[in-house]
């Protein structure tokens, strides 16, 4: 069975450790509690026919990486970056972040951009934010962890991209 590490990367409290817990266990809690350095989980998904153990890496939240410990990302065969479409300052640090994880780990790194709290009525983060970060070649997907909308898709996705860079 191949074994896949994926990092969870973003500011503090975009709901990093409320994707995974819904991603893993189909759960969401209203409880704050921040993530102090990793917590580490997994989850075998079958993907075209392979089974694949995602070993997830929930880092505690930063507006910045750059001094992040190079222990944390190695081996990282994948990574999302979280915003909270809520929170504007989210979405500039989820690119920021992405930029540092890309330099440490390479261009070619399967990642994805998650704009999570898509539930919430009113978003600060605007189309056209998110589709100059398309137009760049970034994949974004909204997701919401409270009502699990498009959680499953986005690790599915970068499962997949994994598994084509196998």
């Amino acid at each position: 069975m191949l074994s896949k590490k994926v990092c969870m990367l973003g500011s503090f409290s975009v709901g990093k450790t409320s994707l995974v817990e819904q991603f893993l266990h189909s759960i969401f809690s209203d409880k704050y509690l921040s993530t102090v350095g990793v917590k580490i989980s997994k989850k075998t998904v079958n993907i075209d026919g392979t089974d694949m153990s995602l070993v997830l890496w929930d880092m505690e939240g930063k507006d910045d990486y750059v001094d992040i410990k190079m222990s944390h990302l190695r081996g990282t065969m994948g990574f999302f970056v979280v915003a909270d479409l809520t929170r504007l300052d989210t979405f500039d640090a989820a690119l920021k972040i992405r930029r540092v994880a890309l330099d440490v780990l390479g261009e070619n790194t399967p990642h994805m951009l998650l704009l999570n709290k898509s539930d919430r009525p009113t978003w600060e983060v605007n189309d056209e934010r998110i589709e100059a970060a398309q137009a760049a070649g970034i994949k974004v997907l909204r997701t919401s962890a409270r009502t699990g909308t498009a959680v499953n898709e986005a690790f599915e996705t970068l499962a997949k991209d994994m598994l084509a860079k196998t």
